[in-house]
């Protein structure tokens, strides 16, 4: 029984993509590529696609981080701090559970992202719910999806 890891999404089977691995034997951090080659202008939030999907059981979720290199190194920024791929993304019915990016260029001219660019690192993790926790929903969509629950 697999417990948890990465997939590739049917879109992306093809087009050689990697599955994420650590760099070193106690990095907490999966090096995470874009699947594509991607540009950003200025000030700008683009969602640069991985080719992949992560599975993992039902108390895990796989947090989005930037690598530390970015800034300085790139000029580009993970938008929203933290990623959250929760473990009912997996193989969702709108995009099958591929996860992005979403960066933003912090500099002044365009930024260049090349397929195969490690842009992020996914950090697996268990998590602890509430003593009133009540959530029965089930999931229905992909990307920004739960915001939609319950309208």
């Amino acid at each position: 029984m697999k417990l948890r890891g990465f997939k590739v999404v049917s879109a992306f089977e093809h087009k050689g993509i990697n599955i994420p691995k650590r760099a070193t034997m106690n990095a907490a951090g999966y090096d995470i590529e874009s699947a594509e080659d991607v540009t950003i202008q200025p000030n700008e939030i683009k969602l640069v696609a991985t080719g992949l999907k992560a599975y993992m059981q039902d108390d895990e979720v796989l947090y989005l981080y930037d690598r530390s290199s970015n800034p300085r190194k790139k000029g580009i920024v993970l938008t929203n701090s933290v990623g959250v791929v929760d473990a009912d993304y997996f193989n969702n019915p709108t995009n099958e559970g591929h996860f992005f990016g979403q960066f933003t260029n912090i500099t002044d001219g365009p930024i260049e992202i090349k397929k195969g660019d490690k842009i992020m690192q996914g950090v697996f993790s268990k998590y602890l719910k509430a003593d009133d926790d009540e959530a029965i929903n089930a999931r229905e969509g992909g990307f920004g999806s739960t915001d939609n629950e319950g309208e």
